[in-house]
């Protein structure tokens, strides 16, 4: 398998901040994410957010959840006022949440706000994902093709779109590894992780690793983790391809609106 990676920054699209698309104050970039009762996933968020600042230290960066954290993505937008800004899901596919929720709030608020895609599929996933399987053990240069495959984990959705968004990353994925990756739901769709375990297993495949698609641990995180027969990754989390991308959203937000406008 050619293992041979397109450079980072070819495949990134990032516009400078200082391309004079927008002179002086750009539009906030507000990061949604969903919320969760889990402590870690608040941190893993405000973590990631630190990144984008980092790699963006022009632009204001701001947090807004959808529901069991503040602050409320209404009162994010609130706070903001007249400044116009770009909301960029922190989440991995369409779905309920992208379609309708944020949308639907982004028209509420009281200065204009953009809704940028969100984070998946993209090769940028694919590389966070990689990374986290190496770091929980998966060995490249032990790989069988034969007896290993991977169980791709995501949150679910009834959504159509959303199954096929994670069906493009899972394929995304495998072409990476070389190995089937299947993959499953912890709610709301088909397969769940141990049943796409048991028949990897029907067919062969011994070693089965699950690639954690959830943004931040949690309790779908945990479950799913609690199946593996094998090694489990951690969640995406702040990895570097992460803020990577939620930058790459903002600027195609914008590129969209430009083109728009034209």
């Amino acid at each position: 398998m050619n293992r041979t990676r397109t450079p980072l920054a070819d495949r990134l699209r990032l516009v400078p901040p200082d391309s004079g698309r927008h002179p002086g104050h750009p539009p906030a970039l507000v990061l949604v994410a969903h919320g969760s009762r889990d402590p870690r996933a608040l941190r893993t968020v405000r973590a990631l957010l630190e990144r984008v600042r980092e790699l963006r230290p022009a632009l204001p960066v701001h947090l807004g959840h959808i529901e069991l954290n503040a602050p409320l993505l209404p009162d994010t937008l609130a706070a903001l006022g007249d400044t116009p800004s770009v909301l960029v899901p922190l989440l991995l596919s369409r779905g309920y949440h992208v379609k309708h929720d944020i949308p639907e709030t982004a028209a509420a608020a009281p200065g204009h706000a953009r809704v940028a895609a969100p984070l998946g599929p993209d090769p940028l996933l694919v590389d966070t994902l990689y990374d986290r399987l190496v770091e929980a053990g998966w060995d490249p240069a032990a790989t069988d093709r034969r007896t290993d495959a991977v169980v791709l984990a995501s949150a679910g959705s009834p959504d159509p779109d959303s199954a096929a968004d994670t069906r493009r990353t899972a394929r995304l994925l495998a072409a990476r590894l070389g190995v089937p990756v299947v993959p499953a739901y912890a709610s709301a769709a088909t397969p769940t992780v141990d049943t796409a375990v048991r028949a990897l297993a029907a067919r062969g495949r011994h070693r089965v690793a699950v690639a954690s698609y959830f943004t931040a641990p949690g309790r779908f995180a945990t479950e799913c983790a609690a199946t593996a027969p094998w090694l489990t990754s951690a969640p995406l989390g702040a990895h570097p391809s992460m803020a990577r991308l939620i930058a790459d959203r903002y600027d195609q937000a914008l590129s969209a609106r430009t083109d728009t406008a034209a």
